[in-house]
């Protein structure tokens, strides 16, 4: 499995001044083989990891999951 190595904040600024989403970012990336893109900060220390899946499908699982988790979290802080 390849890993990519990603700047958090770098990233999140790209997806801003683009006015796109991760997941359409992650969607260009996807070649048919897994791979774990490593978010760091600015300092290099590891944030957080996420596994790339080989096809679309997979990531449009991935997507809902994470919306669907997402949403939990914000309905808790109510």
């Amino acid at each position: 499995m390849k890993n990519i190595q990603v700047n958090a904040t770098q990233f999140f600024e790209l997806l801003k001044d683009r006015d796109t989403s991760m997941w359409e970012i992650f969607a260009q990336m996807i070649d048919g083989q897994e791979k774990r893109i490593i978010f760091v900060d600015d300092d290099e220390v590891i944030l957080f990891n996420y596994i790339l899946p080989d096809n679309l499908e997979k990531l449009e699982e991935d997507r809902k999951k994470f919306a669907a988790e997402y949403q939990e979290k914000l309905s808790g802080l109510n």
